[in-house]
C-alpha cells in the first residue's frame, strides 16, 4: 500500500520542476491527483505519465491568480474523487533578483499575485471542504529565501516571508479542526524556474556572495520526498513547521 493511498491531492505549478516530481511521486503513492499549472500541453504529458504508471489523475489548465481556476481546482477534485486531502502549494514566481529601489509596482504585484495570494486562495478555498471532511493537510512550497534575505531580488523575499507567516497562520487557527499546514523552504534547487538570463546586475552581484556558499543544488525529486513526508499520516505530529531542504545552506 502506498503511503498516499485513498488520498486526494492537489498541486499547483504542476506542468514542470518540483511541482511535477511531486505529482507524480504522489500518485506512485497512491494518491489521486488533480494538477493545476497554466501549460496545459505539459499537463497532458504529466496525465499520461501518471496514468501509464497506473497512478490517478487529472489536468486543470488554470493560474492561481484566477479566484475561478482556483475553484475550479477545488470542484474538480471533489466532483471527481468526492473529497479533498491534500493541497500542496507550489506555483511560483521569480522577482529577476530586482533590489528594492528597481521594483516596479507591476513587479511586486505579479510576485505576490503569485507567492501570497494564490496560496492564500488554495487555502480559503480548500479549508471550508476540509473542515466538513474532519481533516486535511497542506503544504507550502516557500523559500529559504522566506528566512534569510540576501539569495534572491526583494520582491522575491518579501513574499517568501509572506506566504511562511501566512501558512504558520493555518495551522494555528485550524489545529483544533484536524488540518495541518506545513512549510518547505528549499535552498538551491535545480528547476527551469531559475534559469533566467533576464537579471538585475545588482541584484545578481549581491546574491553572488552567498550562491558562493551553496554546498550542492538540490533537485526537484528531493524536495518531493520530503513533500510525500509532510502531505502523509507519518507526519502527523507536524503542524506549523518549516523544513528546510538547502544542504545547509543557511546554517550557516
Amino acid at each position: 500500500m502506498g503511503r498516499l493511498e485513498n488520498k486526494v491531492a492537489i498541486v499547483t505549478g504542476a506542468s514542470s520542476g518540483m511541482g511535477e516530481q511531486i505529482a507524480l511521486l504522489f500518485a506512485k503513492e497512491g494518491a489521486s491527483v488533480v494538477a493545476i499549472a497554466r501549460r496545459k500541453e505539459r499537463l497532458a504529458d504529466l496525465v499520461e505519465k501518471i496514468e501509464a504508471e497506473g497512478g490517478q489523475a487529472i489536468a486543470i489548465a488554470g493560474d492561481v491568480t484566477s479566484e475561478d481556476d482556483v475553484q475550479a481546482a477545488i470542484k474538480a477534485a471533489v466532483d471527481e474523487y468526492d473529497k479533498l486531502d491534500i493541497v500542496v502549494n507550489n506555483a511560483g514566481l521569480l522577482d529577476k533578483m530586482t533590489p528594492v529601489g528597481e521594483v516596479t509596482d507591476d513587479l511586486w504585484d505579479a510576485v505576490f499575485d503569485v507567492n501570497v495570494k494564490g496560496p492564500m486562495r488554495f487555502f480559503r478555498a480548500a479549508l471550508p471542504v476540509m473542515e466538513d471532511a474532519g481533516q486535511g493537510t497542506f503544504v507550502t512550497i516557500a523559500s529559504l529565501g522566506g528566512i534569510k534575505c540576501g539569495i534572491a531580488g526583494s520582491t522575491y523575499i518579501a513574499s517568501k516571508h509572506a506566504v511562511l507567516g501566512l501558512a504558520k497562520s493555518v495551522a494555528y487557527m485550524y489545529a483544533d479542526k484536524n488540518i495541518r499546514s506545513n512549510v518547505i523552504a528549499p535552498g538551491a534547487v535545480n528547476t527551469e524556474m531559475g534559469q533566467d538570463p533576464d537579471t538585475s546586475e545588482i541584484g545578481m552581484g549581491r546574491a553572488q556572495l552567498t550562491m558562493a556558499c551553496i554546498p550542492r543544488m538540490g533537485e526537484a525529486n528531493e524536495i518531493a520526498q520530503l513533500a510525500l513526508f509532510l502531505a502523509s499520516d507519518e507526519s502527523s505530529l507536524v503542524n506549523g513547521a518549516v523544513v528546510t531542504a538547502d544542504a545547509g545552506w543557511g546554517a550557516g
